[in-house]
């Protein structure tokens, strides 16, 4: 008989499974501090949690018998994840579980900012009747761009064409096959400001998107726009964003969130008669409190009676005599991932992981999660993919992995390289470990250099002609950038070239603009790698 503690306040339907299962106890017992939790926590088969409990490694230690955590909802920032790990104990979340919540409520921000619905309120409870002043506009047969078509925006798209709007989506895992079949036509960000009457964002927050939506595309934003985030604060610049509205680019916008949450007192979204705000109740239901939680006791369940499972956050034990030996490439591995996923365009249709010499004789797949894991976090954010659930997130964004692996040594003891294919271009970068000296990058597509994969990096491509290191470092230089060290790849005396830059800190976009422009430069992106 397993034992499960509910140490948080769930709604019975919640857990109804769980407790209607023969083989399952289930005690509720919420609002326990943490020695209260560890007197008691040495009894049970699993812990299921909200956000009020900490789960800490000592709560961890003191559950023998513990085999996972449930959290009951997305965020898993109250539990200890590393002590988890190192114990053996299996911690899960429910990242679908808000889904028609958030989306849902994206609409009914839609709606309130094409209509003026809270400022038509607050006028006509305050003792006006006011018809004239808040003439709105129709959804239908309007453009609708989505940034973003994973779960959330997939299935706002998908009402929004129930109201006869016209779909654009953005995304970075989207293929032409899978927006054809949606009835959506695939589209740039800059596609998307230019031509679209309402904008949503559902994107993670990462450095790629933050501020995705600033200055530069509202300046050729068509007017009228309508924008809604019910998102990730900071995906859009908040003030830039006001500027625009000040300036009727931008006809209204509707924010459930904020770049800091709460907003300061004088935050402008805050009194601007044209913004609509709400305090983060995407997901806010009770529909969605209650999904969550079953979602999570389903799992549970599954873990408890050794079934397969989904939505785990921490890795799963590796026998010890593996663990020593893939250890080491565990870092080189997303490092390599995330390097070839900022330095390749396009809609990520294949990731190819080739294993060379004495790692092509152990099971590499704990491996090929972090690769996986390093592609994807860049696009979907550090935060929502993790060694668990990289494959799992790439086969529902129908992206292929391919693992190949070769006994014959190369030019080094091992070696991993990882290909991405997009629906643009085909990038190839491969790794090492050097005894001595550390993690190195060795190849870049064709191309072999020797880089340390960390700090921030300009990665070149040029022709090979006199006087190009010459000028990249006048430029970079005439513009405060600092060159820490520099490596040249070529095969050919005056033919195509790399070269690989690593630099003090971060560069502004327009210098890489302006690299890009030289003559003889063919592309210049900035990579950083922590």
């Amino acid at each position: 008989m397993y034992k499960v503690l509910v140490s948080d306040p769930i709604s019975d339907l919640g857990i109804q499974q769980l407790v209607e299962a023969t083989d399952v106890v289930v005690d509720k017992n919420p609002g326990l501090n943490e020695d209260e939790l560890v007197a008691i926590i040495g009894d049970y088969d699993a812990l299921l949690v909200r956000s009020q409990t900490r789960v800490t490694a000592r709560v961890m230690e003191a559950g023998k018998k513990l085999k996972v955590v449930g959290r009951a909802g997305v965020g898993v920032d109250n539990i200890d994840l590393a002590a988890a790990t190192e114990r053996g104990i299996i911690v899960i979340n429910a990242p679908d579980g808000n889904t028609i919540t958030t989306c849902e409520h994206t609409f009914a921000m839609m709606m309130a900012v094409a209509r003026h619905i809270p400022q038509a309120y607050m006028k006509t409870v305050s003792g006006t009747w006011d018809r004239k002043s808040f003439l709105g506009v129709e959804l239908r047969n309007k453009t609708l761009g989505v940034l973003g078509m994973g779960r959330i925006g997939s299935e706002v798209a998908k009402r929004a064409k129930a109201f006869g709007m016209n779909i654009m989506g953005y995304d970075p895992f989207m293929t032409e096959e899978r927006a054809e079949k949606m009835g959506v036509k695939l589209a740039s960000v800059d596609e998307i400001v230019r031509q679209a009457d309402f904008m949503t964002v559902h994107t993670p927050l990462t450095p790629e998107t933050r501020h995705m939506i600033g200055k530069e595309q509202f300046n050729v934003m068509k007017k009228g726009m309508r924008i809604v985030n019910c998102a990730r604060g900071g995906i859009i610049d908040e003030y830039a964003l006001v500027e625009a509205i000040d300036q009727d680019i931008v006809a209204g916008a509707a924010f459930d969130v904020f770049e800091v949450e709460p907003p300061a007192e004088d935050h402008p979204f805050l009194k601007h008669p044209k913004i609509i705000v709400t305090p983060h109740l995407g997901a806010s239901t009770i529909e969605a409190q209650e999904n969550v939680a079953i979602d999570v006791s389903e799992q549970v369940l599954h873990i408890l009676r050794d079934e397969p499972f989904t939505n785990a956050v921490n890795m799963p034990p590796i026998p010890a005599t593996l663990q020593s030996k893939l250890q080491p490439y565990f870092a080189l591995g997303e490092k390599l991932g995330s390097f070839i996923a900022q330095s390749t365009e396009g809609a990520v249709t294949e990731i190819s992981v080739s294993y060379s010499g004495e790692l092509a004789e152990v099971d590499t797949q704990p491996l090929t999660r972090y690769v996986v894991r390093g592609v994807l976090a860049h696009h979907l954010g550090a935060d929502q993919v993790n060694v668990v659930n990289s494959l799992h997130l790439a086969k529902l964004r129908e992206v292929n992995i391919v693992v190949q692996k070769s006994h014959t040594p190369k030019d080094f003891t091992n070696l991993v390289t990882v290909s991405l294919r997009t629906k643009k271009e085909e990038h190839v970068v491969a790794g090492t470990l050097l005894t001595g000296y550390g993690h190195r990058i060795v190849q870049i597509d064709k191309f072999p250099v020797d880089v340390t994969p960390e700090g921030n990096l300009i990665l070149i491509s040029h022709n090979d002609k006199p006087g190009i290191i010459g000028r990249v470092g006048t430029l970079l230089g005439n513009n405060d950038v600092n060159i820490a060290t520099m490596q040249v790849g070529r095969q050919l005396v005056g033919g195509s070239a790399i070269m690989v830059l690593r630099v003090d800190k971060g560069t502004p976009k327009e210098i890489l603009a302006q690299l890009t422009n030289m003559s003889e430069l063919n592309t210049a992106k900035e990579i950083i790698l922590p």
